[in-house]
């Protein structure tokens, strides 16, 4: 395959790298854009969900969201549009309120969907596009 000198797959060992196999990377960068996959509530350490519900998964998700951004030069602040998962729509309300606590001022657009199931029995998952604003820290960029 050869490279695209428009796109820039990032990876970072602070967030869980995609499962064995799985034909996608955790963002890619284009331009001033970068576009981050789907994140769920996983312990980058041992791959494994958080304990703790939905909560837990959600701060870990974000966590998880926040180290991808970092590695290809981005940030929290910089989100423009996330689209959150969940499995159960009757929690929302917690995952909202964990969402409010990272994005407290001029949140990004979202979109929030329920879905019959995520990957690994996750139950919650948050994807996100963001502007890249700095060179990237800590990633393996390709």
């Amino acid at each position: 395959m050869t490279e695209n000198p428009a796109r820039r797959v990032v990876a970072t060992d602070r967030a869980p790298m995609p499962f064995a196999g799985a034909p996608y990377n955790q963002a890619v960068v284009s331009g001033d854009l970068v576009f981050c996959s789907g994140q769920l509530g996983l312990d980058p350490a041992g791959g494994a969900l958080v304990e703790g519900g939905v909560e837990a998964q959600t701060r870990r998700a974000l966590a998880n969201l926040e180290a991808v951004l970092e590695a290809a030069g981005s940030g929290l602040a910089a989100v423009l549009k996330t689209t959150v998962f969940v499995t159960d729509l009757a929690d929302f309300g917690t995952v909202n309120a964990v969402y409010a606590g990272v994005f407290p001022e001029q949140p990004p657009a979202r979109s929030t969907v329920q879905v019959a199931a995520l990957p690994g029995g996750g139950l919650v998952e948050i994807e996100a596009i963001a502007r890249v604003s700095e060179p990237p820290r800590g990633a393996a960029v390709s």
